[in-house]
């Protein structure tokens, strides 16, 4: 068994292979298709999803290929045969994708990402797409829940601080998309050193076991990091930790972590005993199992900021993201004009045809509706529909001509939000603020 590093290619389900054995043995694998990405439906109770995993899938695309001993491998595997064997040696992906922005709304039907070119180019990126849209978008929707729950990025600040609840890699995937979605930093530094997300971090209870006495732990972590730390407070006894806390860093601590009991009761009894001590500017920041619900009861504590771990990193935090990728078109020959295809399977309802998206708000600059045209009733010189389009291209042959910056796309993503309305934005159980309709097709448009 090879320890060698995993190219993105064999991030993949061994089926795509499947088909695309069949697609070259048959003869289509160079025919014209269109695929796109979507959800049917958001996860039970949602109101709305926030796009995720833009700008770490396009570079994995750009780079998606298969190296010489990988092929090699899948050909003594039997994944596939020997003509496809010999398409492999020479694959990029050299075709189009448009895309919402990464940090932009979506709803039940939303076309988030189109993938246009050959047959068994699009049909081999199936599982790389959804499995980083489909991660790093349920993480930011349940982010975004509890970003709103703080009172938004400019209410109470929060730290992504997960990573000791996922895998490694996961880990890094969850800080970015938190931070999109306007967390304000993690604790992981490789999130840090890849993507620019601002890291933070003080000590664990370890640190404190660790000195043989409290007031020891403190001295060293003050020695070291300055009076503007944050101490743990809650290892032994808070009030005491609290008082052991001022007494060396003196009234200019920066800041308290509680981490257990009763949030609100020892929040405000912190806050009444920093005051007391003259920390009257020392921050009070909690933790433990938080998310958008304890977030939501936390608000009239005293907290000046919240660290959220498991909740957001884990399944318990953020159902899925539901999305799917669909051939919606597909060509009878190279080159050759496209049919629409859709599937007819009971609750598994697609439409057919390469759709255009738009989106349109109140006087407020309130979303109202969102709607799409597809290849049968989009026209080139015209804006079929009212609002604004959504999709923006993201590569254009093979190569990724869209490339925002992390902190361009979280600004994007708190625009998009505030285009939501108070109910829309509610963390109590709702269905979707709406539902993407296709457009009425004008008269005389083929049917």
């Amino acid at each position: 068994m090879s320890t060698a590093s995993t190219s993105p290619s064999l991030l993949t389900d061994r089926y795509e292979l499947t088909m695309l054995t069949s697609f070259v043995t048959d003869g289509t694998v160079d025919h014209p298709a269109v695929f796109e990405a979507f959800a049917r439906r958001l996860p039970e109770g949602r109101r709305y999803g926030v796009l995720g995993g833009l700008g770490r899938l396009l570079p994995l695309i750009e780079a998606f290929c298969f190296e010489p001993d990988e092929v090699d491998w899948l050909l003594a595997e039997g994944v596939v045969n020997e003509p496809t064997a010999a398409y492999l040696r020479d694959f990029r992906f050299r075709g189009d994708i448009d895309a919402y922005p990464e940090g932009e709304l979506y709803f039940p039907g939303s076309p988030v990402l189109t993938v246009r070119g050959t047959l068994g180019e699009c049909v081999m990126l199936e599982t790389l797409i959804l499995s980083v849209l489909n991660h790093d978008s349920a993480i930011a929707s349940a982010a975004a829940r509890m970003v709103t729950a703080a009172g938004g990025r400019s209410g109470r600040p929060l730290v992504e601080m997960g990573s000791r609840r996922t895998h490694e890699e996961a880990a890094v995937a969850v800080a970015r998309a938190a931070y999109v979605a306007g967390f304000a930093s993690t604790s992981n530094l490789a999130a840090g050193r890849r993507h620019g997300v601002p890291t933070v971090g003080t000590a664990a209870h370890a640190f404190t076991l660790a000195h043989r006495t409290e007031v020891e732990a403190f001295r060293s972590q003050v020695a070291a990091q300055g009076a503007g730390t944050t101490l743990l407070v809650d290892t032994y006894d808070i009030a005491q930790g609290i008082r052991n806390a001022v007494e060396v860093a003196g009234p200019g601590l920066g800041a308290v972590r509680i981490d257990s009991g009763d949030l609100a009761d020892e929040s405000a009894a912190a806050r009444a005993l920093l005051d007391e001590l003259g920390a009257t500017h020392t921050r009070i920041t909690v933790t433990s199992d938080l998310d958008e619900y304890v977030i939501a009861a936390l608000a009239d504590a005293p907290i000046d900021g919240y660290g959220v771990g498991t909740r957001v990193a884990t399944g318990s935090g953020h159902p899925t993201a539901q999305m799917v990728y669909k051939l919606v078109a597909v060509g009878d020959e190279p080159g050759g004009a496209l049919r629409p295809v859709a599937k007819k399977s009971h609750d598994k309802i697609s439409v057919g045809g390469r759709k255009t998206a738009y989106r349109t708000h109140d006087e407020a600059g309130l979303i109202v509706s969102e709607a799409f045209t597809t290849d049968t009733t989009d026209t080139t010189d015209n804006t079929p529909l009212d609002g604004t389009p959504l999709q923006v291209s993201v590569v254009r042959g093979g190569r990724v001509v869209h490339t925002p910056t992390l902190d361009e796309i979280r600004d994007h993503c708190a625009a998009a939000l505030a285009t939501l309305p108070p109910t829309a934005l509610a963390i109590t159980g709702g269905s979707a603020h709406l539902k993407v309709q296709a457009a009425p097709q004008p008269e005389g448009a083929p049917r």
